[in-house]
């Protein structure tokens, strides 16, 4: 929406809205995970188009997917954060090898994909070619400060925790901090989704999401862990049901819902990093106190 041609952006985004592409992540690397600028697969300019070679791991959706987004390095001799593309290309291209990562759950949620001279057109660069690195700080920015996580799953989460508290009363005030952890719950739902609204509107007058969308990933993430782990207290026992248990029934989709938010703090970058850049963008901190 704010660095594509006006042709990509016809093409792509009804098509996004409509859920006709699944779209998959190509950033990270086997050493390039939360250090993205550390990227080395590559992307060779040849007769009207990039030619990718090289591999990309933990691709959320990647198994399933049509597209992929991703961060190439298109300058070989570049360091760092300097001379990296960001590229737009089918997932059916000839040379692409997809292998399945499977998850705690069974799930193949992730995977990698090898790219053996993969042809890629250059009118699918978003932005300019050596630019990929500001256009995917604003992707991260969207990701952990907006899109990620939308406020209404996390109102449906907060609903349901408190309709399975009202079911389970009895022995759940049992231990009082239950109780005070749905109320948390309740009300950081609601807190997340005014948070989102207010920078719904600031970009709707052509405002920026800034470093506090680094602040909304620590927020949406510990709340989702905060809710499934109140949870799995409520339910005891029975809250280790797996879905296609027996006696599951109501039960089981926490567990899943639990295992998946165990990932809340690792994904678009881990909250440690987060609470780094925390400390330098907003509050203005040294990197080291040393010297």
């Amino acid at each position: 929406m704010e660095y594509g041609t006006s042709e990509q952006k016809a093409h792509f985004l009804p098509r996004m809205a409509r859920a006709e592409d699944i779209w998959a992540q190509g950033w990270s690397e086997s050493g390039a995970g939360s250090d993205m600028a550390a990227i080395r697969c590559k992307a060779t300019r040849a007769d009207g188009h990039y030619v990718i070679s090289g591999q990309k791991t933990w691709s959320m959706r990647a198994v399933w997917a049509d597209w992929l987004f991703g961060l190439f390095r298109s300058q070989p001799n570049s360091q760092r954060h300097h001379g990296l593309t960001f590229l737009l290309l089918p997932l059916k291209s000839p040379g692409i090898s997809i292998r399945p990562i499977r998850q705690l759950n069974g799930l193949t949620g992730f995977a990698e994909i090898f790219f053996d001279e993969v042809r890629v057109p250059v009118e699918n660069t978003v932005g300019e070619e050596g630019a990929g690195w500001s256009i995917a700080m604003a992707t991260a920015g969207f990701e952990r400060g907006l899109m990620l996580r939308s406020p209404g799953r996390f109102q449906q989460t907060a609903r349901a925790l408190v309709e399975l508290y009202r079911r389970h009363r009895e022995s759940a005030d049992s231990d009082p901090a239950i109780r005070d952890a749905v109320l948390r719950s309740w009300i950081a739902a609601e807190a997340y989704a005014l948070a989102t609204y207010r920078t719904v509107c600031r970009l709707a007058k052509g405002g920026q999401i800034g470093a506090e969308a680094n602040t909304n990933k620590i927020y949406w993430s510990e709340l989702d862990l905060l809710m499934h782990e109140t949870a799995m207290a409520i339910l005891g026992g029975r809250a280790e049901l797996m879905p296609h248990a027996p006696d599951a029934a109501g039960v089981g989709h926490w567990l899943d819902g639990f295992l998946f938010a165990l990932a809340g703090p690792i994904d678009a970058g881990t909250n440690e990093i987060q609470r780094n850049l925390i400390a330098e963008r907003m509050l203005g901190l040294p990197r080291s106190l040393s010297g």
